[in-house]
């Protein structure tokens, strides 16, 4: 059965004047039973097993909106209070950009795709090497993420390992993803007190006090629990700090399945969801109705050695069903995918990294974390596989565009008129019309003739890369973050990066 087209030009909502966007949702792996039954497992986990390890402040505010404290010391949380809060939660969150045409409307069943993780080596393109990640190679990853159409934000790829003081690294990885991109970002905290002062630097560079919480164009990429159900302390004081300074919170529950959460998929997205549950009525003890977007994603073992993997069958078809599920509850959702377990951009890259973010895209994630850039189970990036992947993004948004079905897509007399005249519809007005709107173009990916090819001179896909990764090296840096405001930045705060990057 066709598709109905689920793309559409948007001028309000939250998404960007004119900007196109894709619904997903045509993918369902759970069944409504199977999707119910593991509902329900999550609400008789929370009310029964509950969480251990929440702060004393958030306790207070939980047991006061009905929370009960178990003889062992674990926190449930009735059904009902769950319920409630979860009644209270924003369906659709608007996650601004730097500059109001980057904002994406981040709920119902909207696709964006977006980077993410913490790799701590980046694959040197020019020797095949893999090195420490720096801070140049963070504003370097984030220039890609801007300039690259498929790759709708940018939470922070890599840990900068040259910047060793805490304080320093928060600083420098928040500015670094800032200045390279006006698309919204995202960053963690190593520690509650930087919440302050770098919210502070991001009103200086929007033009003063309080300006972020008008314009809070970056995410607080926040993992308030430590699998199995409990709450990491840390977490949830960042949370709390977050949240009140009116940024955007993504909380995030990764257990693994076979480790830190069931080895049966549906036992695994039951507890993950308990856990997003979980942090959704700390949230609204804070501030109720306050918006937050759940990273529900359930990562996978290789039983045979412990380790993740990202890139296999059960990842694809778990993290779907985790965007079906949080769409189910209508909250504004996100997985991950493209976790490929491949070292290089290789076939292993392409086929883990295709049908991951694929099924992901289908099953109507909001946010697609991890998709893009990441190489050797999330621990490498490589802006060159970046570059790759936003061409293999532009192809799976078209898919799940969908099939317009309509008077003008099955039109009799068109077809009388070609087969009886010309014979062939290469001439036809709406065949003109529709080059450009119905088809996806690769920018990388090789069309040519074998023959054309190898007279082109046998380039790769990776030579393709390395061309496009220069290009954006060399293109003038963004301009959305004054001159003034930088200044007034580096001189608050400890800068390392060169003004002249």
């Amino acid at each position: 059965m066709a598709r109905r087209n689920r793309s559409r030009q948007d001028g309000a909502g939250g998404e960007a004047a004119g900007a196109l966007y894709h619904d997903g949702g045509s993918l369902r792996p759970l069944s409504p039973a199977d999707l119910s039954a593991i509902v329900d497992h999550a609400f008789d986990i929370l009310a029964t097993i509950g969480m251990a390890g929440l702060p004393a402040a958030g306790q207070a505010r939980a047991m006061a909106a009905g929370a009960q404290l178990r003889p062992d010391g674990r926190l449930c949380f009735p059904r009902d209070m769950v319920r409630a809060a979860l009644d209270r939660a924003p369906r659709a969150v608007i996650l601004p950009g730097f500059a109001p045409g980057r904002d994406l409307h981040i709920g119902g069943q909207r696709v964006h795709i977006g980077t993410g993780g913490a790799a701590v080596q980046v694959l040197d393109a020019a020797d095949g090497s893999y090195r420490d990640s720096t801070l140049a190679d963070l504003y370097d990853l984030m220039r890609v993420v801007d300039a690259s159409p498929h790759i709708h934000y940018g939470v922070r790829p890599v840990v900068a390992r040259d910047v060793a003081d805490p304080f320093a690294l928060d600083v420098n990885t928040a500015f670094a993803c800032m200045k390279a991109t006006d698309k919204p970002i995202g960053i963690s905290f190593c520690d509650p007190s930087h919440v302050a002062p770098i919210i502070g630097m991001f009103d200086t560079a929007l033009g003063g006090p309080g300006a972020f919480r008008n314009r809070p164009f970056c995410m607080a990429i926040v993992v308030h629990v430590v699998p199995p159900l409990t709450f990491a302390a840390d977490g949830v004081e960042i949370l709390e700090k977050v949240v009140r300074a009116g940024m955007i919170p993504q909380i995030c529950s990764a257990g693994q399945a076979g480790a830190t959460s069931p080895v049966t998929l549906a036992g695994a997205l039951a507890q993950g969801l308990a856990e997003s549950l979980a942090g959704l009525v700390v949230v609204d003890g804070i501030a109720p109705g306050a918006p937050c977007i759940y990273a529900l994603m359930p990562f996978i073992s290789d039983l045979r050695t412990g380790a993740m993997t990202g890139g296999g069958g059960e990842a694809a078809i778990a993290n779907a069903a985790a965007a079906q599920i949080l769409a189910h509850l209508g909250l504004p959702s996100t997985v991950s995918a493209g976790m490929t377990d491949a070292k290089l951009a290789d076939a292993q890259a392409g086929y883990e990294k295709g049908y991951t973010v694929a099924m992901a895209g289908h099953a109507g994630a909001n946010m697609i974390n991890l998709s893009v850039g990441m190489l050797g189970s999330i621990m490498v990036a490589s802006p060159e596989a970046m570059v790759i992947d936003d061409d293999m993004c532009g192809a799976i948004l078209r898919s799940v565009r969908g099939i317009e079905v309509s008077a003008a897509t099955l039109d009799l007399a068109a077809t009388d008129r070609v087969v009886t005249q010309a014979g062939h519809y290469l001439g036809e007005a709406e065949t003109l019309k529709r080059m450009k709107s119905d088809f996806h173009y690769p920018a990388l990916a090789d069309r040519q003739s074998v023959t054309d090819w190898v007279e082109a001179g046998r380039l790769s896909i990776w030579d393709h890369a390395r061309t496009r990764v220069a290009q954006i090296r060399a293109a003038p840096p963004p301009t959305h973050l004054s001159a003034a405001a930088e200044a007034r930045i580096r001189a608050a705060f400890p800068i390392q990066l060169p003004p002249d990057q």
